[in-house]
C-alpha cells in the first residue's frame, strides 16, 4: 500500500501561499486608477471621454468589474493610453508589488 503524508497546518504554509494572487482586472483597474490620478483627473471626466458610466467606471478602477477588451480601449483611450501600454504597466513587476 501507499504511504500516507500527513496534510500541512496551515501555519506552515509559507506567506506567498496564503496571499492570493491578484486578478488581472485588479491589476489592470488600479493602473488605470494610478493614470487618471497622475493626470489630475475625475472619474466624470474620463468616463464621458470612454462612454461608460462613472460607476463603471469606478467599478473597473477597483477591480470589480471584468471588463471587454473593448471597454478596456475605451476607457485606456480616454487616457491617451493603448491597450498594449495598458497591459505592459498592469503586468511589470512594480505594478504586481504595489497590489500586494
Amino acid at each position: 500500500m501507499g504511504q500516507i503524508l500527513p496534510f500541512p497546518d496551515r501555519d506552515d504554509a509559507s506567506p506567498a501561499a496564503a496571499e492570493p494572487e491578484p486578478l488581472w482586472r485588479e491589476l489592470v483597474g488600479r493602473e488605470l486608477h494610478r493614470e487618471r490620478v497622475r493626470r489630475g483627473e475625475r472619474l466624470v471626466d474620463v468616463a464621458g471621454r470612454a462612454g461608460v458610466s462613472v460607476q463603471y467606471l469606478s467599478e473597473v478602477e477597483r477591480g470589480l468589474k471584468d471588463p471587454s477588451s473593448e471597454m478596456l480601449q475605451a476607457i485606456a483611450g480616454a487616457l491617451d493610453l493603448g491597450t498594449r501600454e495598458l497591459a505592459t504597466r498592469a503586468a511589470r513587476p512594480e505594478a504586481l508589488a504595489l497590489a500586494a
